[in-house]
Protein backbone atom coordinates (compact mmCIF):
# COMPACT_ATOMS: atom_id res chain seq x y z
CA UNK A 1 0.00 0.00 0.00
CA UNK A 2 1.33 3.37 -1.23
CA UNK A 3 0.65 6.85 0.14
CA UNK A 4 -0.58 9.77 -1.32
CA UNK A 5 1.69 12.42 -2.51
CA UNK A 6 1.39 15.27 0.20
CA UNK A 7 0.05 12.91 2.84
CA UNK A 8 3.34 11.57 4.42
CA UNK A 9 2.74 12.71 8.15
CA UNK A 10 -1.44 12.08 8.09
CA UNK A 11 -2.25 8.68 9.63
CA UNK A 12 -4.54 6.46 7.42
CA UNK A 13 -7.77 5.69 9.38
CA UNK A 14 -7.76 1.78 10.19
CA UNK A 15 -9.76 0.56 7.37
CA UNK A 16 -11.99 -2.15 7.71
CA UNK A 17 -11.60 -3.41 4.36
CA UNK A 18 -8.31 -3.86 2.67
CA UNK A 19 -6.77 -1.82 0.74
CA UNK A 20 -6.00 -4.77 -2.17
CA UNK A 21 -10.11 -5.31 -2.14
CA UNK A 22 -10.89 -1.48 -2.73
CA UNK A 23 -7.93 -1.61 -5.61
CA UNK A 24 -9.28 -4.58 -6.94
CA UNK A 25 -13.04 -2.87 -6.90
CA UNK A 26 -11.83 -0.11 -8.26
CA UNK A 27 -10.24 -1.98 -11.28
CA UNK A 28 -13.55 -3.77 -12.17
CA UNK A 29 -15.25 -0.49 -11.72
CA UNK A 30 -13.52 0.84 -14.14
CA UNK A 31 -13.97 -1.77 -16.44
CA UNK A 32 -17.24 -1.08 -16.04
CA UNK A 33 -17.38 2.09 -16.12
CA UNK A 34 -16.13 1.96 -19.96
CA UNK A 35 -19.21 0.57 -21.35
CA UNK A 36 -21.28 2.37 -23.56
CA UNK A 37 -25.47 2.87 -24.20
CA UNK A 38 -26.37 -0.38 -25.90
CA UNK A 39 -26.96 0.65 -30.03
CA UNK A 40 -28.31 -2.47 -30.84
CA UNK A 41 -30.39 -4.18 -28.15
CA UNK A 42 -30.83 -7.74 -30.22
CA UNK A 43 -28.69 -7.93 -33.35
CA UNK A 44 -29.52 -11.42 -33.66
CA UNK A 45 -26.13 -11.87 -35.38
CA UNK A 46 -23.20 -13.66 -34.27
CA UNK A 47 -20.91 -11.61 -32.05
CA UNK A 48 -17.39 -12.70 -34.23
CA UNK A 49 -19.03 -11.15 -37.02
CA UNK A 50 -19.74 -8.07 -35.40
CA UNK A 51 -16.50 -7.89 -33.77
CA UNK A 52 -17.32 -8.55 -30.64
CA UNK A 53 -18.31 -5.05 -30.12
CA UNK A 54 -21.34 -6.19 -27.62
CA UNK A 55 -19.25 -6.55 -24.99
CA UNK A 56 -18.36 -2.58 -24.76
CA UNK A 57 -22.16 -2.02 -24.31
CA UNK A 58 -23.93 -1.94 -21.56
CA UNK A 59 -26.36 -4.93 -21.14
CA UNK A 60 -28.59 -5.69 -18.16
CA UNK A 61 -26.83 -8.96 -17.98
CA UNK A 62 -23.67 -7.63 -18.40
CA UNK A 63 -21.30 -10.15 -16.39
CA UNK A 64 -18.97 -7.24 -15.21
CA UNK A 65 -21.53 -5.54 -13.52
CA UNK A 66 -22.62 -9.09 -12.00
CA UNK A 67 -19.17 -9.67 -10.97
CA UNK A 68 -19.00 -6.11 -9.24
CA UNK A 69 -22.46 -6.64 -8.05
CA UNK A 70 -20.99 -9.82 -6.27
CA UNK A 71 -17.82 -8.60 -5.28
CA UNK A 72 -19.44 -5.71 -3.13
CA UNK A 73 -22.64 -7.69 -1.91
CA UNK A 74 -20.04 -10.55 -0.40
CA UNK A 75 -18.25 -8.05 1.75
CA UNK A 76 -19.05 -7.64 5.68
CA UNK A 77 -21.28 -4.67 6.65
CA UNK A 78 -18.22 -2.88 7.83
CA UNK A 79 -16.20 -3.15 4.71
CA UNK A 80 -19.62 -1.97 2.56
CA UNK A 81 -19.56 0.70 5.09
CA UNK A 82 -15.81 1.77 4.54
CA UNK A 83 -16.55 1.57 0.87
CA UNK A 84 -19.30 3.70 0.61
CA UNK A 85 -17.04 5.87 2.96
CA UNK A 86 -14.82 6.00 0.53
CA UNK A 87 -17.15 6.70 -2.25
CA UNK A 88 -18.86 9.36 -0.50
CA UNK A 89 -15.00 11.39 0.60
CA UNK A 90 -14.31 10.90 -2.79
CA UNK A 91 -16.37 12.21 -4.60
CA UNK A 92 -16.59 15.65 -2.66
CA UNK A 93 -13.62 16.19 -2.38
CA UNK A 94 -12.87 15.18 1.23
CA UNK A 95 -10.02 15.20 3.46
CA UNK A 96 -8.71 12.64 5.73
CA UNK A 97 -10.38 14.42 9.26
CA UNK A 98 -13.56 13.86 7.37
CA UNK A 99 -13.15 10.49 7.65
CA UNK A 100 -15.34 9.54 10.68
CA UNK A 101 -18.12 11.64 9.82
CA UNK A 102 -18.31 10.25 6.33
CA UNK A 103 -18.08 6.58 7.97
CA UNK A 104 -20.54 7.28 10.61
CA UNK A 105 -23.26 8.58 7.62
CA UNK A 106 -22.68 5.37 5.68
CA UNK A 107 -22.99 3.42 8.73
CA UNK A 108 -26.72 5.34 9.41
CA UNK A 109 -27.26 4.98 5.62
CA UNK A 110 -26.85 0.99 5.24
CA UNK A 111 -29.21 -1.06 3.24
CA UNK A 112 -28.96 -4.57 1.38
CA UNK A 113 -28.97 -2.73 -1.72
CA UNK A 114 -25.28 -1.26 -1.25
CA UNK A 115 -24.17 -3.04 -4.05
CA UNK A 116 -26.72 -1.74 -6.32
CA UNK A 117 -26.54 1.56 -4.91
CA UNK A 118 -22.18 1.55 -5.87
CA UNK A 119 -22.61 -0.22 -9.17
CA UNK A 120 -25.04 2.67 -10.13
CA UNK A 121 -22.36 5.24 -9.87
CA UNK A 122 -20.96 5.67 -12.99
CA UNK A 123 -17.80 7.06 -11.40
CA UNK A 124 -17.15 4.96 -8.83
CA UNK A 125 -13.51 3.49 -9.72
CA UNK A 126 -12.76 7.26 -9.66
CA UNK A 127 -14.41 8.32 -6.17
CA UNK A 128 -13.22 5.41 -4.79
CA UNK A 129 -9.61 6.31 -6.19
CA UNK A 130 -9.62 9.61 -4.42
CA UNK A 131 -11.20 8.45 -1.36
CA UNK A 132 -8.01 6.35 -1.10
CA UNK A 133 -6.16 9.53 -1.77
CA UNK A 134 -7.67 11.09 0.63
CA UNK A 135 -6.77 9.19 3.15
CA UNK A 136 -3.13 9.29 1.98
CA UNK A 137 -3.71 5.42 0.43
CA UNK A 138 -3.40 4.47 -3.33
CA UNK A 139 -3.35 1.63 -5.32
CA UNK A 140 -0.11 -0.58 -6.74
CA UNK A 141 1.22 0.63 -9.63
Amino acid sequence: MKRGIGNEDAEAPELAIPVAKVCFIIAKAHEFDVKVAVTEPDAGSNPTDDNEVAVLQDHEDDPVREELGALISELSVDEQVDLVALTWLGRDDGRAGDWDEFRQQAAYAHNRRTADYLCGNPLLGDHLAAGLDALGLSCPD
